[in-house]
């Protein structure tokens, strides 16, 4: 990366777009006008050029290193980000079948909605496996009373939450391909890619800037898309294009690779787990150890990247957002649907700056607890 010296950055906890690496910026505005003396910046190449493709597959590479994906995976580099998919998967993958659906929060709930879109259009049928509802989406409803079918053509479920704040971290048992929506913990901690028919990922979270979602689907599900499946959202023909059948997110892509860099120069996955584990567990006992703050979420399930909480005081809400924001630490806002507050801790969220967030809670509670 860049040797230049970094710019002041404020700590910023935005669940998406979310903070990047500080060095892949520098490093991006850097190349920005002249990309490695070309004469031009990635943003106006040609995506067939010599240059940008080497750009892509380089990046390809690096995504397979870091997840350990197997050979017998597609990796794309798509438009339309993690929502779209939501229409994709049913499109791609339900062809007069039946399948599977967990809801967990808000997330898994939209997927179950439009996918329920297209078993209304006759094109098979879809199963609520079971609902965290009835618990405000704050725990995981046991396993053991799941509704789960003989047959389902795949299980969908998202690993976690963003709005909410809530993680599976060990996948669901079932005799169907898992469908996993992974936008906000991809890259978070090691993860075993084989147990997963088909991972799906917004970039905005730990990948780059949003335009980008990233598909990384097993070869047998290729090449059973419904007839109504748009060429552009059918993964089998996204496959044998190169994820190029139209003009790709050029710059988002190129900027993922520069992720991919940086995360390899930190040690990779597990590295970046075990810190990503330190910020989580420092949040969490400050939230724990106070009667001023609380987090909703079972234990078991907290997540590791989003955490949101709340006041003991909720009339206190806004002060202590106006006074974060004064005090420099950015976007700390809670989803409307759920409120309070939320820190987005993703992978370039630095310690520092969880610990800067934790000092500023500890001396609002002494003023007003």
């Amino acid at each position: 990366m860049t040797t230049k010296s970094a710019p002041h950055r404020l700590p910023n906890f935005c669940a998406g777009p979310a903070t990047m690496p500080t060095e892949v910026l520098m490093r991006a505005q850097d190349e920005l006008l002249d990309w490695q003396g070309r004469g031009l910046s990635v943003m106006e190449m040609s995506h067939r050029s010599k240059d940008y493709m080497a750009i892509t597959a380089k990046a390809e590479t690096q995504l397979r290193s870091l997840m350990e994906i197997p050979d017998n995976y597609k990796v794309l580099f798509l438009q339309g980000g993690a929502s779209l998919q939501f229409s994709a998967i049913p499109l791609n993958l339900l062809n007069g079948g039946r399948a599977d659906y967990l809801t967990t929060g808000a997330w898994s709930g939209k997927a179950i909605k439009e996918a329920q879109r297209y078993a209304n259009l006759g094109l098979g049928d879809i199963n609520l496996v079971a609902t965290g509802k009835d618990n405000n989406f704050t725990d995981v409803p046991v396993p053991s009373d799941w509704n789960i079918s003989d047959d389902a053509a795949y299980f969908h479920y998202c690993a976690n939450e963003t709005i909410h704040g809530l993680q599976i971290f060990e996948p669901p048992v079932v005799n169907a391909p898992l469908i996993v929506d992974m936008s906000s913990c991809i890259l978070s901690q090691p993860i075993d890619v084989s147990k997963f028919g088909m991972i799906y990922a917004g970039a905005q979270k730990n990948i780059g800037p949003a335009g980008l979602v990233i598909i990384i689907i097993r070869d047998d599900l290729l090449g059973q898309a419904s007839e109504w499946c748009p060429m552009l959202l059918n993964y089998e023909h996204q496959a044998e294009k190169e994820s190029m059948s139209n003009t790709p997110a050029t710059y988002s892509w190129y900027l993922a690779g520069l992720v991919f860099d940086w995360l390899e120069q930190q040690g990779g996955v597990a590295a970046i787990g075990k810190i990503n584990q330190q910020k989580a567990a420092l949040l969490y006992d400050t939230i724990d150890n106070s009667a001023f703050y609380h987090n909703p979420v079972a234990h078991k399930y907290r997540s590791i990247m989003n955490v949101p909480f709340t006041l003991a005081d909720n009339s206190l809400d806004k002060e202590f957002l106006m006074q974060s924001e004064k005090a420099g630490l950015l976007n700390l806002k809670g989803h409307r649907d759920v409120g309070g507050m939320r820190a987005s801790i993703y992978n370039a969220v630095p310690l520092e700056w969880v610990q800067l967030l934790v000092d500023f809670m500890l001396e609002f509670e002494k003023k007003y607890g």
